[in-house]
């Protein structure tokens, strides 16, 4: 019995720890791929149509208001401010088509400083957890659960030997 409850709660942790990981994919494939796309085109035409198909998941998911924080709010974690700040990239670049060239690389000069973050690493901006908004709390509760069920799984199902020290073992 102590093996079946441990293998059931393995189980069921590796079922949340896959449902976590399959939201990011969703969340790459459909908004963060197409930022960076975006962020990574050479016409304006190019950044606007990566930037419409990501705008277009937004507004279809409900992802275009409130907060992914948890417990206090906090501007990082702002979906209204950093959806806004996109639709206001799209306009701009919607409205360039009789530029000058150089008016156009400025334009996606800024789009890439908007759209990504240069540190030691380059990322999409966006506020974190966004693939499970409007449920974080309840999915940061979750994955805390699937955590301990993960440890005890492993307790219950590894024979009790494999816990004990060389001075905890009976000498013959």
């Amino acid at each position: 019995m102590r093996k079946y409850m441990g293998v059931v709660m393995l189980l069921a942790s590796f079922v949340v720890f896959g449902i976590r990981i399959y939201d990011g994919v969703v969340i790459n494939q459909n908004v963060t791929g197409h930022l960076k796309n975006a962020a990574d085109a050479n016409t304006v035409e190019l950044a606007e149509q990566e930037l419409t198909i990501a705008l277009n998941y937004l507004e279809a998911n409900g992802l275009t208001e409130g907060y992914t924080s948890i417990l206090y709010d906090t501007p990082k974690d702002d979906i209204s401010f950093w959806y806004r700040n996109l639709k206001a990239s799209q306009e701009e670049l919607r409205t360039l088509s009789t530029s000058s060239s150089l008016e156009k690389t400025n334009v996606l000069m800024k789009l890439r400083e908007t759209l990504v973050d240069v540190g030691e690493s380059t990322k999409v901006t966006m506020p974190r957890g966004l693939g499970r908004h409007p449920h974080n709390g309840i999915w940061a509760g979750v994955t805390t659960s699937a955590l301990i069920a993960l440890v005890w799984g492993l307790v219950l199902v590894l024979p009790k030997e494999a816990f004990q020290t060389e001075s905890g073992k009976n000498k013959e």
